[in-house]
C-alpha cells in the first residue's frame, strides 16, 4: 500500500497539548463488519473488542479534554461489495463517523477503501482483511490493518503442515480476493518447501450441495485437504461433504475457517484437523483476554484482539494529532503503533492518552503485539490450533 508518509521523527509528530480548534469534540467510529454472511459467527466478538477500547477511552476522560467515544455498527455482509459500500456511505454521510474500524473480508474492504473511504478522506483500520493485494492498494495514506497479510499466513501454514509430516495436499478456496490470495500464497510457499499441491480449485459460497467440488478434490487426491474458505459458508460445506463421502478426514483450517461455531457444527469430524489464525502469547493477549471475559465476550475469538487494537490506534492517533479529523491524524497511526516509547498494553489507553498529551513517546503493543510495517500492516503472529473435545485448542505460536 502506498502511504503518503511513513513513521518519522517522533517529536515532530507528537502533540504538545495544543488541540486543533473545532476538531476535539466527541468521536464517532463506524464499526463495519459482516454481521450477516459467511463469517457472522466471528463478528460479534470483533465488534465487542473494538467497542471495549472505545469505552475504555471514554471512561478515562483523557481523550482531548474529556471527549466521549461512541460506535455505529454497519453490516459489510463480507461478500456483497455493493451492500458494503452503501453501508459505509451511510456511516459517513448520515452518522458522521470520524473513522472506520473495518471492514473485515478483503473484497468488501477494498471496495469500501476505493469507493467510499478515499473519496471522503476517511481513515480505515481493518482488523481482518488479509489479502496480499491490499498491501499495494492506492490508499492516500488512509488504510491500515492490524492483521498480517496472507503472504505471511501462506508461509506459516506451510510450516505448520510440513512440521506435521504432510507433503501432499489438495487445496480449495473461496472464490474471492481473500481465498485466491491465500491460496496462491500458500501454494507458492508449500511448493517452494518441496510439497505437492495436487489440485487448487475455487468453490462458491452459499451452495446447498458441494458434491461435485468434493468429487473433484477426491479425484486429485492428497494426504489432507486445505480449506481456505469461510466457517459459516462454503468452507464448512466442503468439509461436511468430504466427511460424508470419506474423501478426506484431516483438514487444514486457516483464519477464515476458525470459529467455535464450526467446531460445534462438525464436532468429531474435526478431531484430527488443525490450523492457524493471527494471535500471540504476549502479555497484552493475556490482559485483553481477562478484560474481554469481564466484559462478557470471548477475547480468544479470531480477530477480537485485532479489533481492540484497531480502535485503540485510531484514538491514540487522534490524541497525537490533536484532532479527530482523518486528514489530521492519519499520519500519526504508524508512529503511535511503533517504538520507541513507553509500551502500552490493553487497559492502559488512558495512560497512553495522558503521555501523548504531555508530549511523551508511546509504543502501542496492545492485545496482539502490534508492530506496523511496510505501508501500515501488521508484521504478524499466529496461533497454531487443533480441534478436539468441542474446543479450539492452542498448541503453538509462530
Amino acid at each position: 500500500m502506498k502511504k503518503l508518509m511513513m513513521a518519522t521523527a517522533a517529536t515532530a509528530l507528537m502533540t504538545s497539548g495544543a488541540y486543533a480548534d473545532g476538531h476535539t469534540g466527541d468521536v464517532t467510529i463506524g464499526v463495519i463488519l459482516g454481521f450477516t454472511g459467511p463469517i457472522e459467527s466471528l463478528t460479534p466478538a470483533m465488534a465487542d473488542g473494538a467497542e471495549l477500547a472505545m469505552a475504555e477511552v471514554t471512561e478515562s476522560g483523557a481523550l482531548f479534554d474529556g471527549a466521549s467515544v461512541s460506535s455505529v455498527r454497519a453490516d459489510s455482509t463480507c461478500i456483497d461489495a455493493g451492500a458494503a459500500q452503501t453501508a459505509a456511505e451511510r456511516l459517513i454521510t448520515s452518522d458522521g463517523v470520524n473513522a472506520i474500524m473495518g471492514a473485515d473480508c478483503s473484497g468488501v474492504t477494498g471496495a469500501i477503501l476505493q469507493n467510499v473511504a478515499r473519496p471522503n478522506g476517511i481513515v480505515m483500520v481493518s482488523p481482518s482483511a488479509t489479502s496480499p493485494g491490499l498491501s499495494d492498494a492506492e490508499d492516500d495514506g488512509l488504510f491500515f490493518r492490524t492483521a498480517p497479510s496472507d503472504a505471511r499466513q501462506g508461509v506459516v501454514m506451510t510450516d505448520v503442515i510440513m512440521d506435521r509430516g504432510f507433503k501432499e495436499v489438495a487445496l480449495t478456496y473461496t472464490n474471492n480476493d481473500y481465498g485466491k490470495g491465500l491460496a496462491d500464497s500458500f501454494q507458492a510457499a508449500f511448493e517452494a518447501a518441496g510439497g505437492t499441491v495436487t489440485i487448487s480449485t475455487a468453490h462458491e459460497d452459499g451452495k446447498a450441495d458441494y458434491a461435485s467440488e468434493v468429487a473433484e478434490l477426491d479425484a486429485a487426491g492428497g494426504e489432507i485437504l486445505v480449506v481456505a474458505g469461510y466457517s459459516d459458508q462454503g468452507g464448512k460445506g466442503i468439509i461436511q461433504g468430504a466427511l460424508d463421502t470419506g474423501s478426506f478426514d484431516t483438514f487444514v483450517l486457516p483464519d477464515g475457517m476458525v470459529s467455535q461455531q464450526i467446531v460445534d457444527d462438525l464436532g468429531d469430524g474435526l478431531a484430527t484437523s488443525f490450523g492457524q489464525f493471527p494471535g500471540t502469547d504476549s502479555e497484552g493477549a493475556t490482559v485483553f483476554g481477562e478484560m474481554a471475559t469481564a466484559a462478557g465476550f470471548d477475547g480468544t475469538s479470531p480477530f477480537a484482539g485485532e479489533s481492540y487494537d484497531a480502535a485503540a490506534l485510531i484514538l491514540l492517533a487522534m490524541q497525537a494529532a490533536g484532532s479527530n479529523q482523518s486528514g489530521d491524524f492519519k499520519d500519526h497511526i504508524m508512529h503511535v503503533a511503533n517504538g520507541p516509547g513507553t509500551e502500552i498494553f490493553p487497559g492502559e489507553l488512558g495512560k497512553a492518552l495522558e503521555l501523548i498529551k504531555a508530549g511523551e513517546e508511546i509504543d502501542y503493543v496492545g492485545a496482539t503485539a502490534v508492530e506496523l510495517i511496510g505501508g501500515g500492516e501488521s508484521a504478524g503472529n499466529y496461533k497454531e490450533v487443533e480441534f478436539g473435545d468441542g474446543a479450539i485448542n492452542t498448541v503453538n505460536f509462530r
